[in-house]
């Protein structure tokens, strides 16, 4: 993995995440569609994530939870917008209650994951997520957002090594 390289723009309420990774963009797909290579890097380190539903399909709708160090678990949930295999995702993301509805108290983010071919063994993946207000961006940056989406981004080599 190269970078990531992270921006964040105020006026746009956008966080884009952009980095590198040796793989086919075919192969970087799989990350995202087969859940169980989801659950070894969407949390970050010590945070594994269990993907209960998980369909990419455009209306549906994908339920998480990650299980912290002490075991207590953090719920979340995803809506999926738009689906391009193997170049495109876009989906809601919400955090959700011990049940998996979703938390009306907390803001939700749009994402748009983009994966591109540099080389025929290298593909960009840049991800961008929109906040519904300032407010709403600084809260979730002060729980951490951006380091735990780095430190989960850096999970994904070794398993493209397998």
């Amino acid at each position: 993995m190269t970078g990531p390289t992270i921006e964040k723009n105020l006026d746009d309420l956008t966080m884009s995440v952009a980095t590198e990774f040796e793989a086919t963009v075919e192969r970087m797909w799989k990350i995202w569609d087969d859940p169980r290579q989801l659950e070894r890097w969407w949390g970050p380190p010590g945070y594994p994530a269990m993907f209960v539903d998980h369909d990419l399909s455009p209306g549906s709708k994908v339920t998480y939870y990650m299980t912290g160090p002490e075991g207590e678990k953090y719920h979340g949930w995803w809506r999926i917008l738009s689906s391009q295999p193997p170049h495109q995702l876009e989906f809601e993301d919400g955090f959700a209650d011990d049940s998996g509805d979703p938390n009306l108290d907390m803001p939700t983010t749009m994402v748009r994951v983009t994966l591109a071919s540099v080389s025929p063994t290298t593909t960009s993946m840049t991800i961008v997520s929109k906040f519904p207000s300032l407010e709403a961006m600084e809260e979730l940056a002060a729980m951490g957002m951006e380091e735990g989406l780095t430190a989960a981004l850096g999970q994904i080599d070794s398993i493209l090594e397998e």
